[in-house]
């Protein structure tokens, strides 16, 4: 196998006498697979050893290590090492019967089984979703005591070691804490051993050889905010005072495809004002489907939201609205409530479509953040990912919104819980004026 210069520098690294190493960056940079590549061969240099990957979802642990880059890793750098994996508890056993286990941390159960056990190696992949409570509790069975063989040289103890790697969230991240700032991210006091903890930032133009053709220009053409993050590997800009977080909506996102009975389901609407033509530098219309469950949560099922004029978002409206067996439209009122609603009409098929008009009467953040603290409770869960939805709820701060332009598809998802928890709305009334239903 050939490394890449950046891939060589990284194996430095990974080679040094910290204890604690972080490769982070851009997507499709290679640090899963490096590192990944150095358990192994830890593995194999000490029999019977074991080592943990980790990753705050088991579902996406199996899609992204277990069955891609593991077997990757096996057939390029070992060909001729054979390795048995178990399905049953989830590890892999290599001939010296040392153990790669794999993890999920949002299954209680099985965490609880995983770090009943001591390993030598602990890699929590992409920790930018794991909350730090989390990882150190997982740091505590850092603790098994296994000795290497390497031919030619006297046996010798192999020190444990805790990989992590992450496309970079904002620096308020523990994982900024502790690799960027050198500072203990409860206490803020600097470490203690700040040589233990070294990092290495790799992007996917370092990686450019072993990427498919165009992908490159695909995250090129990705907003401000995440070219950022997985294209420059950057740490985004803190904000103090944001009211939704990165590890909020992972920790309570839903990814089985498995959800309760919905009683009641909505589509929030936040038009831009743009035409029919000419609209490229509008906003997007803001169009969000959210279902209030049986069980008392609220799920976010799509986001259809899309840059286009009154005809055509109307039949996206209407779609979803069949699509998804609705019970009303909530839409904002402040770009014309009549041609709102004469807009969404007109695109009816099969049924007259309830639509609720709403008026903004403060700021956008004042209506965002009785919604951020039933994210905060789990009350509101994402169904999937939704990357722009996503980070414009990363933009909204109690003193404003600091994301780019304007942020339709968080507005539209606003409107959607508002109408589900109409009780949000009656503790914060100066935000927003709530007539009564009117079928058109």
């Amino acid at each position: 196998m050939s490394l890449t210069p950046k891939q060589e520098q990284a194996n430095e690294l990974l080679a040094s006498d910290a204890r604690h190493i972080m490769l982070f960056g851009g997507s499709r940079s290679g640090k899963t697979f490096l590192l990944v590549r150095a358990i192994i061969m830890r593995a194999l240099k000490a029999p019977m050893s074991r080592h943990a990957i980790l990753r705050f979802r088991f579902n996406h642990l199996k899609a992204s290590v277990v069955y891609d880059t593991f077997p990757k890793v096996m057939q390029v750098c070992f060909p001729g090492v054979g390795c048995k994996l178990d399905k049953t508890d989830w590890f892999a056993q290599l001939p010296n019967d040392s153990t790669v286990w794999f993890g999920g941390l949002d299954d209680k159960d099985r965490t609880e089984k995983i770090l009943g056990q001591e390993y030598v190696t602990m890699f929590l992949n992409e920790c930018s979703q794991i909350p730090l409570s989390s990882r150190d509790v997982a740091m505590t069975r850092l603790a098994q005591q296994v000795t290497q063989s390497v031919r030619g040289m006297a046996p010798a103890p192999l020190k444990p070691r805790m990989y992590y790697d992450c496309n970079p969230p904002t620096t308020a991240h523990w994982a900024y804490r502790i690799f960027g700032a050198h500072e203990d991210p409860t206490t803020g006091r600097p470490l203690a051993n700040p040589q233990d903890y070294v990092s290495l930032q790799m992007n996917p133009i370092d990686n450019q050889a072993n990427l498919a053709p165009g992908y490159l220009e695909t995250l090129q053409s990705l907003p401000a905010r995440l070219r950022k993050r997985f294209l420059e590997g950057e740490f985004g800009d803190a904000n103090p005072n944001a009211l939704f977080s990165e590890v909020v909506l992972e920790r309570w996102r839903v990814m089985s495809g498995e959800l309760p009975q919905m009683q009641r389901i909505v589509i929030g609407v936040d038009p831009s004002g743009s035409g029919d033509t000419d609209n490229a530098d509008n906003d997007e219309i803001g169009i969000v489907v959210v279902g209030l469950a049986v069980d008392g949560n609220a799920y976010v099922l799509e986001d259809c939201s899309l840059k286009t004029g009154p005809k055509s978002w109307g039949a996206v409206v209407a779609s979803a609205f069949e699509r998804h067996d609705a019970d009303a439209v909530v839409a904002e009122a402040n770009f014309g409530g009549a041609m709102v609603e004469f807009v969404i009409h007109a695109a009816e098929t099969k049924r007259r479509l309830p639509v609720r008009m709403v008026t903004a009467s403060r700021g956008k953040a004042v209506r965002a953040e009785p919604v951020s603290s039933l994210a905060e409770a789990g009350k509101v869960r994402l169904v999937g990912e939704f990357r722009h939805l996503e980070q414009e709820l990363l933009g909204f701060s109690t003193s404003g919104y600091t994301g780019e332009g304007s942020p339709n598809r968080a507005d539209a998802l606003v409107w959607a819980v508002s109408e589900l928890f109409p009780g949000i709305v009656s503790r914060a009334p100066r935000g927003v004026t709530r007539p009564s239903m009117a079928i058109m």
